[in-house]
């Protein structure tokens, strides 16, 4: 079977941009420009743990190859863009975009900002780079419809991580769980002992329906996963409602106050020696080994969350060129240096992700990047919803409410038959 995103998705536009389709119609300014090239405005979400230190190394290679041009960083903070989501929407809406912005590769950009007109086709910088052999030919697919390419990858995260202090492991003699049997076994015995087993932080909608993607993907297998944003799996089969029954058993192990925790907090949790255990992308790689200066293997350890062992939940920040702004020259200059080799390994190691190219200087990356390169290469590819790959921005605005219900009420079919509808209703499978 093909990569997912390789399908021809049918998704309708985010929601988000129905306001922008009626404001602004859909031809939109090209990107002639207007203003003197001679800054850049770089818009994105990276505004703590190792991500913002990876956006400053990126920004200061660029003006060390760029001393003409200003850079304004317009970071807007809020896990997974919560926040910097809207704000673009309505900037977008107003015709004052940013000259870049941070996007999630596959439905996010293609279904979103692509469907609705708001892109510029960027297959000539490619060429003219030398990209189309750099990055994989199904990342490069990621980025593109119909036949044209719209944004540059910085970087390739892992959604699928499960990250476990190693101390409280060794001390407890136990071992990272592979599957959901070992994780329940090895949760129970750290509660009686009064350690929180599982560290979450949902404060922010998504970081639940992060660890529920990771429950799916592991209940139903790749195939399976697949299938649900294609349609051929609807969302109120008996193995959906196993992986909701799986998620409900595992929320009985977390911290009683998730809620008013950010993943930060969570992942400091783990790191601190409060909770053993936490799921969630290698960007809490980043903010171990960059913010709170932990050693790999040595302070804290990591595998595939339970029964995802050879398969890997991609992520995949990404930026482009949109319709009329005021220095698209200055922006492809930056874009050609977050495209370059140079770029990607002054950024990624310190955000915690591994390199979109495939010719990356692979000794600039510590043990945990270096197998991630490996485990990117050889493991079957799985999109991720919670961070706009596998489906609209309209249909995960509806699945993280209705997963943040089922935290709180727990009731699996219901939470089916909510997801069931939301995904007719974005047209998951027409």
């Amino acid at each position: 079977m093909g990569r997912p995103w390789r399908k021809k998705w049918n998704i309708s536009v985010m929601i988000a941009l129905a306001l922008v389709l009626a404001a602004c119609g859909s031809g939109g300014q090209s990107a002639d420009g207007g203003g003197d090239n001679k800054q850049v405005e770089i818009f994105s979400w990276w505004t703590g743990a190792g991500e913002e230190a990876g956006l400053h190394a990126l920004i200061d290679l660029f003006k060390e190859k760029n001393p003409d041009i200003e850079v304004i960083n317009a970071a807007v903070a809020g896990g997974a863009g919560t926040n910097a989501k809207a704000t673009l929407a309505t900037r977008m809406q107003g015709n004052d975009p940013p000259d870049t912005f941070q996007v999630h590769g596959g439905a996010e950009l293609n279904e979103g900002w692509v469907a609705a007109g708001k892109m510029e086709p960027l297959n000539d910088l490619y060429e003219e780079e030398g990209w189309m052999d750099k990055f994989p030919k199904e990342l490069i697919e990621l980025v593109s419809k119909d036949g044209n390419i719209y944004s540059v990858p910085v970087n390739i995260h892992r959604g699928n991580v499960l990250w476990y202090n190693k101390e409280i492991f060794d001390e407890n003699g136990l071992k990272p769980p592979k599957t959901f049997d070992e994780f329940f076994d090895a949760a129970e015995k750290l509660k009686k002992k009064g350690i929180t087993p599982l560290a979450l932080g949902d404060k922010e909608p998504w970081t639940a329906t992060h660890l529920f993607e990771s429950v799916l993907l592991g209940t139903l297998g790749p195939e399976d996963y697949n299938k649900l944003w294609s349609g051929e799996l609807a969302f109120d089969d008996p193995k959906v409602k196993k992986a909701l029954e799986t998620f409900k058993r595992m929320l009985q192990y977390t911290n009683s106050d998730h809620a008013a925790r950010n993943w930060q907090d969570a992942a400091q949790m783990v790191a601190k020696g409060e909770a053993a255990m936490n799921v969630m992308g290698d960007w809490v790689k980043g903010y171990f080994t960059t913010d709170l200066k932990l050693k790999p293997n040595k302070d804290f350890g990591w595998v595939p969350t339970p029964e995802t062992e050879g398969t890997f939940m991609v992520i995949t920040d990404t930026f482009g060129l949109p319709k009329g702004v005021k220095n698209p020259e200055a922006t492809k200059a930056f874009l050609k240096v977050l495209g370059s080799v140079e770029g990607q390994d002054v950024f990624n190691p310190l955000k915690g992700s591994i390199p979109a190219r495939v010719d990356a200087d692979v000794n600039k990356y510590d043990e945990y990047g270096k197998q991630t390169i490996e485990d990117f290469k050889n493991n079957r590819l799985t999109p991720s919803l919670a961070h706009g790959s596998a489906a609209s921005e309209g249909f995960l605005t509806e699945a993280n409410k209705i997963i943040n219900t089922f935290v709180s009420q727990g009731n699996v079919d219901q939470a089916a038959d909510a997801l069931k509808q939301a995904a007719s209703s974005s047209g998951i499978g027409n």
